[in-house]
């Protein structure tokens, strides 16, 4: 019976070291540092977020459009150029979400808000975009459209990453 005890313990202590969490970044310009800023038409911005294990987000806007790179601890920048899956404007939402297992993201989610009715661009989709992290890149992996489980949908997508390819924009098909 103390073997079963212990084995359980092992068990549970180990599946916790292995289980993925989320850990959240805030994407707002008011918690982001501003790197620039060009007000003229179209204008542009790039804020740095915050990010986890050394990792930071860029926010990216440019003629309406909003995308994200991820910030690797070596300071390399990986685009992911949300722009090229949606031509629509967009805005990236209030906070990203990292995946993370033993305490390094393999996965992000973002929700990007996409105006696709060109009659009233205050119509807005909300799709939720999944990219994973390995220790080379990172890529585009998912976008989820809105359901009543697109969170759900997403984390699972997310939690699979790894084993998916990278989407291929639609100005590269």
């Amino acid at each position: 019976m103390k073997t079963f005890a212990i084995f359980t313990i092992i068990f549970i202590f180990s599946a916790a070291a292995f289980s993925q969490t989320s850990i959240y970044t805030d994407l707002d310009d008011t918690k982001c540092k501003t790197l620039e800023l060009k007000e003229d038409e179209g204008g542009s911005y790039k804020g740095e977020c915050r990010g986890v294990a050394g990792y930071k987000l860029h926010v990216l806007e440019g003629d309406l459009r909003q995308s994200i790179d991820v910030v690797f601890p070596d300071k390399t920048v990986h685009q992911l150029r949300f722009w090229e899956h949606f031509y629509a404007f967009s805005a990236v939402g209030p906070r990203a979400e990292w995946r993370m297992k033993n305490k390094k993201p393999f996965a992000l989610i973002v929700r990007l808000n996409v105006s696709e009715d060109v009659e009233d661009t205050s119509k807005t989709t909300s799709y939720l975009i999944v990219s994973k992290i390995t220790k080379d890149f990172a890529c585009i992996t998912d976008v989820v459209k809105p359901s009543k489980d697109q969170n759900v949908q997403a984390r699972k997508l997310a939690d699979a990453s790894v084993n998916n390819p990278c989407m291929v924009a639609e100005s590269e098909k």
